[in-house]
């Protein structure tokens, strides 16, 4: 079977409910680790966090593309159906995000609650995107006909981190890095004018 094909295993359970459980698998990540995990399984790889929200995302979106009327085979996915998948994903979403007409948008705190809808954060949409751009890859995938790095895909991941700080009230600046402190020269040894 074709490595980029193998994660398009055969399950038999309900479309909507293997669906939820895998969006939710999406939108939450583990905040705590399991004592058995460290402890038990000496001579088993244990995958990092990372790795293993990446397998968890990776069938998540396989799941999506066989649920996909018609299915969809990831050879002819597209940037489309990558939005499609994200714009699917906000009705999970736990961030609440002002519309224009809301009284609190703009504010970071608001006093009191109101009837805006819950969106995916932008900050969790970004590390999905980069966590399924690797995934792509490393089952096969060309960094070429990568969708999850489509134009397309940037252009939305930006429009909504701009809308979200707007409507939010936050700054979504890039952080910037520390430099090192650059290097000292190389000390010379000290040359003695005494004769020997």
């Amino acid at each position: 079977m074709d490595p980029i094909h193998g994660f398009m295993g055969t399950t038999n359970m309900s479309h909507n409910t293997n669906l939820m459980m895998a969006a939710a698998a999406v939108t939450t990540t583990p905040t705590s680790s399991s004592s058995s995990s460290s402890s038990g399984g000496s001579g088993t790889n244990q995958l990092s966090r990372y790795e293993n929200q990446k397998r968890r995302d990776w069938n998540t979106f396989g799941q999506y593309l066989r649920n996909h009327r018609p299915p969809l085979s990831l050879s002819r996915c597209s940037g489309a159906h990558v939005l499609e998948f994200l714009r699917y994903l906000d009705q999970f979403g736990k961030t609440k995000v002002h519309t224009q007409l809301c009284p609190f948008f703009g504010h970071p705190n608001p006093p009191a609650p109101c009837a805006c809808p819950l969106r995916q954060a932008w900050g969790s949409l970004d590390a999905l995107i980069g966590r399924l751009r690797a995934a792509f890859e490393e089952n096969g995938g060309s960094p070429e006909t990568n969708p999850f790095g489509a134009r397309a895909v940037r252009l939305y991941l930006r429009e909504v981190r701009d809308s979200q700080a707007k409507a939010r009230g936050i700054s979504y600046e890039k952080k910037k890095r520390k430099r090192p402190p650059p290097p000292l020269p190389p000390s010379q040894p000290a040359i003695s004018n005494s004769p020997n």
